[in-house]
């Protein structure tokens, strides 16, 4: 790479700091006047429902060529997304007008009763034009509202209207050469980035930088469509009034299609034509959640500097400063921390279980930490659908060597140094979050094939995803945990004594202050969270991944001081059982996002019908949930371990 390519590497970088520009699969596609343009569709949607199914499973009109689809990575298929060809054709910079699709065959039964339950559940289609999501505009008590998709159709006094015919506006800005060096980050830097040219390239072109619909439900005349073919113009002008409905669904009797297209010209350049979907809403409270967690954070680390200062070095200076026979003395009035000297360094219950939870946390909080930087410097905009799935799940691939590196040091480091049983802890930490998320897809993967959803993972993809796991996962788990068996144990500063000390009556249960304390680091989270649920759930999209990764930092920040308080609170008074609490302490706030989120299925997906759907709900956010909780123990227990081990190393007892 030469010096200029890496400027404007650098340039690009500064950029998408500055106005998260995308780059990846964003090229402008230039089309001449006249050029085709095909209308793609996804998986029909519903927030009441969140089952996707596919747009053909309604009688719609089918392409003349048959319906195909389209490419799509291994993150569209496990979101959902069914991205097929469709019927509806345009020329660029050609308005038409009363375009005659088809006719369909008369209205069965099973289709009329599909149709209800489809327009009942509030089914909407999603239409796809060069990338863009078609956007619908309606108005309500005086504000423009946004919406992707239209509707199926409406029920109107019992009668079911279906959207039969569609009004598009397609927003087109004049195609500039420079406009590839401009998304790229700068005007600047035309000579150094090459336009990809094409043959007739100086013929004037055009960019798709917007695509609106407005749905219609109109009735046609049977005489003037028997003869028509699909594209053929239909006799008698159709007056869209998106406002009435007039094309009641009736058993028997066939549906006719139709559409018009409109091109206008519009100011928005290609790189900002996503911002109709973006519009930032809310930003002040995503400040208003940092600024709630950076108090938290400030509120903890006090606590910790005064543990730190106050205690720990008073204690310190006070034992340094006596002579031999007073340390002799001192050591027999020794109270708090020091007296556990001979027992905080007693291995853990259940050692092996703690070393695969720390290996499978690291595993997930790095796999977090790489994915949201990634999608925060603008590697995966939401207009390359599928790629933070893919993303996360390649990053989570490839850091089982981290996985398996931390688990088998931290059993040599409990076995004080001892090799044995280190492939069984490493194939195990492999094995123990893969499983239970695999168990938990299957599960929910058989409801949602019971349901013909799209939303179902192809069998297919279920083997792709077994041989990743098998092929690559396992494989680099068990290279780190051969390099974590080879590296030097962590050796501790103090002896363990052969009789473990009896643990003093406590005041209150130990566990009440561990569950308790997955408070604070909820309080950081809970207001990004909100945001990222109604991501999931109510399909509004999720791009500000700068505070994102901001509010994980924190989040692995407030865990740290939380963990470390409480060990330090379990230790003063004697406890010396603490290595399994420092990973709860952190890792409980995992019960308060459960809660949450039967609180946000309660509450704001009030709609959501039917046991299949609450089952898929509290699915996913068991398996959220399960992977939060390990991540953040995680965080807790490393920063306890340190502490700990600071803490006895600092001390000269005899």
């Amino acid at each position: 790479m030469g010096h200029v390519e890496i400027w404007v590497l650098t340039m690009c970088v500064i950029f998408q700091l500055g106005y998260g520009f995308y780059l990846p699969g964003s090229y402008p596609h230039k089309y001449v006047v006249g050029g085709p343009l095909s209308v793609k569709v996804n998986s029909l949607t519903s927030i009441d429902t969140e089952m996707p199914f596919s747009y053909y499973s309604l009688p719609f009109c089918k392409p003349k060529e048959g319906v195909k689809d389209s490419a799509e990575n291994l993150g569209e298929l496990l979101m959902g997304d069914r991205i097929e060809n469709s019927p509806y054709k345009f020329k660029m910079y050609v308005n038409e007008s009363e375009i005659f699709l088809c006719q369909s065959k008369k209205v069965s039964a099973d289709d009329f009763k599909l149709l209800k339950k489809r327009i009942d559940e509030m089914y909407q289609v999603n239409l796809i034009l060069d990338n863009l999501p078609a956007i619908r505009y309606t108005k309500k008590e005086g504000f423009m509202l946004r919406w992707t998709g239209y509707p199926v159709g409406v029920k109107v006094q019992n009668l079911y209207y279906l959207f039969n015919h569609l009004k598009f506006k397609v927003l087109i800005h004049k195609y500039e050469e420079t406009s590839v060096a401009r998304v790229m980050g700068t005007g600047d830097a035309v000579e150094v980035m090459p336009t990809v040219t094409k043959e007739g390239s100086d013929m004037p072109g055009h960019m798709v930088v917007g695509f609106e619909v407005v749905p219609c439900s109109v009735v046609h005349d049977g005489n003037l469509v028997n003869k028509l073919k699909m594209y053929e113009k239909y006799q008698s002008p159709i007056k869209c009034d998106p406002n009435a409905v007039s094309m009641p669904i009736k058993e028997g009797e066939p549906i006719v299609f139709t559409y018009e297209v409109a091109f206008e010209e519009s100011d928005i350049k290609w790189p900002s034509r996503w911002d109709a979907y973006l519009k930032m809403e809310g930003s002040k409270v995503h400040w208003f959640s940092i600024l709630n967690s950076l108090m938290v954070i400030t509120f903890l680390a006090g606590i910790v500097l005064v543990i730190f200062l106050r205690t720990v070095r008073r204690d310190l200076t006070r034992y340094e400063e006596l002579d031999k026979e007073s340390q002799v003395q001192m050591n027999e009035e020794l109270s708090g921390w020091k007296l556990v000297v001979g027992d905080v360094f007693r291995a853990p219950s259940n050692p092996a279980l703690l070393c695969i939870l720390i290996g499978d946390g690291v595993q997930i909080l790095g796999m977090a930490i790489v994915t949201i930087l990634f999608a925060a410097l603008g590697f995966m905009s939401p207009a390359s659908r599928g790629t933070l799935i893919t993303g996360m799940l390649f990053f989570y691939l490839i850091l089982g060597i981290a996985a398996g590196y931390v688990a088998v040091r931290l059993w040599r480091t409990i076995g004080c140094g001892d090799h044995k049983g280190w492939i069984s802890v490493a194939w195990k930490a492999a094995c123990f979050f893969p499983g239970i998320a695999f168990l938990i897809l299957t599960i929910l993967n058989f409801l949602l094939w019971g349901s013909h959803s799209t939303g179902a993972i192809p069998f297919a993809v279920f083997v792709i995803l077994l041989l990743l796991w098998f092929c690559i996962s396992v494989p680099l788990t068990l290279v780190g945990g051969y390099f974590g068996a080879k590296a030097h144990h962590i050796e501790y500063p103090v002896r363990t004594n052969q009789i473990p000390r009896e643990i003093p009556a406590q005041k209150y249960p130990s566990w009440l202050l561990v569950l308790g304390s997955g408070t604070l680091p909820f309080g950081t989270l809970f207001i990004e969270l909100f945001f990222i649920m109604s991501s999931i759930w109510m399909g509004r999209v999720y791009y500000v991944f700068g505070f994102l990764f901001i509010v994980l930092i924190l989040l692995v920040v407030v865990c740290a001081e939380v963990s470390l308080v409480l060990t330090y609170m379990h230790l003063c008074v004697e406890d010396w059982k603490w290595w399994w609490k420092s990973f709860f302490a952190s890792g409980s706030v995992a019960i308060y996002i459960f809660l949450y989120s039967i609180n946000y299925l309660i509450f704001d997906l009030k709609s959501l019908s039917g046991p299949v759907s609450a089952t898929l709900y509290l699915g996913y956010s068991l398996f959220m949930v399960l992977a939060v909780m390990l991540a953040t123990g995680t965080v807790g227990f490393l920063s306890s371990f340190w502490f700990v081990h600071y803490l006895f190393a600092s001390v000269k007892l005899d």
